[in-house]
């Protein structure tokens, strides 16, 4: 038997949470379906906190931030809950930095979003647990932010059950067909479901769920890791004296204040190694945890030591640039990827596939990410990842 449903989102992690909500609250039929448990540490929707933030090095991603601080507020009014903890970021640029501050200072300017340029002695001056090495440009924006992460996709899916819509875990989806104008076929847990629009959410495991409409897309997918540390005055990381950080270096790390708990969260960005969604360890690197412990000791010497490490993936476009929009050759499909960054957009990602979805158009210019853009097409032989 075929069960008729009107949207199929596949993968419940933000992306797809958030997909199933702005569906399900536009009132439509939405059936979600997830490979493992809803809230699994197996991708990158997991653990405590994400950053959000304006500065963004063109000026496109700065305007999507904007509408993403929207989208938040918007879904914590309707859920009665508070997601969005503002406790200023602070992006360094030492002298060999992989992105000029100008990238990040002119999309800033471009969006008339404010933010302030500091020396090393300002930024030590207002943060005093920084020791930076000269040359070092401080890019600092008020606004800046965490939002949890498990805890926001679980409202996210709270709310999109609220509005009507389905969501069944530990349902894999074994194959996907096009049918043309009679829609899409899905595969999962025993029963076909046919879809007039399909939209894929599944980050590590996209190409297997893309197989069946014969597209493979050029993705990386590394297995990450982030480090927690006990400081010995935890006071001075609260929020307030402290700030979320990017450090924009030839390696980069990045890091919270205190958070729910009295420790500082440390991780460095795409330093990990590749594996697929199955292959992946969930034990902890210990010369990472050196790595990121050995910059921090630099950089942060407060901190303490790490008490705890855990792992996470990057799925990753040849650009590290978001994939999303329509499935190349399936009118009826389409897919996102966050590519390591996407969290902080989640609620606005979930709107604009719902927008793609019931529409066919959306009110952001996707372009830039398309499915079919020439890099996704063509990829390069070397990966760019800074952002």
């Amino acid at each position: 038997m075929v069960e008729q449903v009107e949207y199929v989102v596949v993968g419940l992690g933000a992306f797809g949470s958030a997909t199933a909500y702005a569906l399900a609250r536009g009132g439509a039929d939405v059936l979600g379906l997830e490979q493992f448990e809803l809230g699994h540490v197996r991708g990158a929707s997991h653990d405590t906190s994400r950053i959000l933030r304006h500065s963004y090095h063109t000026p496109g991603y700065v305007a999507l931030t904007v509408a993403a601080y929207d989208d938040w507020a918007s879904l914590e009014r309707e859920a009665g809950e508070r997601l969005v903890t503002v406790v200023g970021g602070l992006d360094l640029f030492p002298a060999e930095a992989t992105v000029p501050v100008t990238d990040h200072t002119g999309s800033l300017s471009a969006n008339d979003v404010p933010y302030e340029v500091l020396e090393p002695s300002e930024v030590q001056q207002r943060f005093p647990q920084f020791v930076l090495p000269p040359g070092t440009v401080g890019l600092y924006q008020q606004r800046a932010a965490i939002v949890p992460a498990a805890r926001g996709t679980q409202t996210m899916q709270q709310m999109a059950r609220a509005h009507g819509a389905r969501l069944q875990d530990r349902c894999a989806v074994t194959a996907v067909r096009d049918r043309g104008d009679a829609g899409i076929d899905v595969d999962a847990g025993g029963q076909t479901y046919r879809c007039r629009r399909l939209v894929v959410c599944a980050d590590a495991w996209t190409n297997r769920v893309l197989e069946g409409l014969d597209v493979r897309l050029p993705l990386k997918t590394t297995q990450e890791q982030f480090s927690y540390f006990a400081p010995a005055d935890p006071a001075a990381f609260a929020p307030g004296r402290m700030p979320l950080w990017i450090w924009l270096g030839e390696q980069s790390f990045y890091g919270f204040p205190c958070y729910g708990e009295a420790t500082v969260k440390v991780a460095q960005d795409c330093g990990g190694p590749p594996v697929t969604g199955d292959s992946r360890s969930f034990d902890p690197d210990p010369g990472r945890e050196a790595l990121v412990a050995d910059f921090v000791a630099r950089t942060l010497p407060g901190i303490g030591r790490p008490v705890r490490s855990k792992t996470c993936l990057y799925t990753l476009t040849p650009e590290r640039d978001f994939a999303l929009g329509p499935v190349p050759g399936h009118s009826a499909a389409f897919a996102a990827i966050g590519a390591g960054h996407g969290f902080k957009f989640s609620p606005t990602i979930g709107r604009l596939l719902a927008e793609l979805a019931t529409t066919g158009e959306c009110t952001a210019d996707i372009g830039p990410f398309r499915l079919d853009r020439p890099v996704m097409v063509d990829p390069p032989p070397v990966d760019e990842w800074a952002v």
